[in-house]
């Protein structure tokens, strides 16, 4: 039995409810190669052997109600997939956390001890955001990210150390968050969503209209979640014509 189930047991109102993934915080970049944004092609992509690439997933979703208080389950996992000089692609690290997510001060006594007694892992919380639901789900999706970004970056700075002489980490997601990671010369991040500019103007335009196989110039990220500087650029995988302009834009 769950842990959830033995809070509805206990007399607590089902629920149910998830949220995804991690947007961006606005950043501001600094050109860094050459005078003026442009568009460089790329030669015929050459991938490294060995290569490790590090990913991560949250789940989470309200799966009790204590009057008005909402109690989550969350599952955060990561892992670094690595593939060798033979090609074969095995796990060498992973991850993995669910805990229970609540403002427990706020519980009655009843769902506050069946919660204590049946969860293994109790995030506690504030529970000043009890009466306005929306603004109390922000706060947990805010929680889980940091705590599946604490992971990802554990599991990153671990890689990193047992790196070859050769070999790259690749990370989906931002560099940044870890100043060891961050300055590795052979580290990459890869950012799929497009949630922040960095770039405006004539920029911007060369940015979201980059042919395939094309990469804008490198710029300097700051602010927003970053804190180390890292250096960046766009790069397109396939056509966007006839989709539309993000699509298949990725930023290193």
């Amino acid at each position: 039995m769950t842990w959830w189930q033995a809070l509805i047991d206990a007399g607590a109102v089902p629920g149910a409810g998830g949220r995804g993934d991690e947007p961006e915080a606005g950043e501001r970049a600094d050109l860094v190669e050459g005078n003026e944004l442009q568009a460089h092609p790329i030669p015929e992509p050459r991938i490294p052997n060995p290569v490790s690439f590090l990913n991560g997933i949250e789940r989470w979703s309200v799966v009790a109600y204590d009057g008005v208080v909402q109690v989550v389950s969350a599952y955060i996992a990561a892992a670094v997939r690595r593939r060798d000089a033979g090609g074969v692609i095995h796990t060498t690290l992973e991850r993995s956390r669910a805990f229970a997510i609540a403002p427990v001060d706020r519980m009655t006594p009843a769902l506050r001890q069946a919660l204590e007694q049946s969860a293994a892992d109790v995030e506690r919380v504030s529970g000043d955001l009890v009466e306005q639901p929306a603004r109390y789900l922000e706060m947990v999706e805010a929680t889980v990210r940091r705590a599946r970004a604490h992971l990802e970056r554990e599991l990153a700075e671990q890689s990193i150390e047992n790196l070859g002489a050769d070999e790259w980490l690749v990370i989906d997601g931002l560099l940044s968050r870890s100043p060891t990671v961050a300055r590795h010369p052979r580290a990459l991040g890869v950012i799929k969503s497009h949630g922040a500019q960095f770039l405006e103007g004539r920029g911007l335009e060369q940015a979201l209209t980059l042919p395939t196989g094309h990469r804008t110039s490198v710029f300097a990220v700051r602010g927003g979640h970053t804190r180390t500087e890292v250096y960046s650029w766009y790069l397109r995988l396939w056509p966007w014509e006839g989709n539309d302009l993000l699509y298949g834009l990725l930023r290193i």
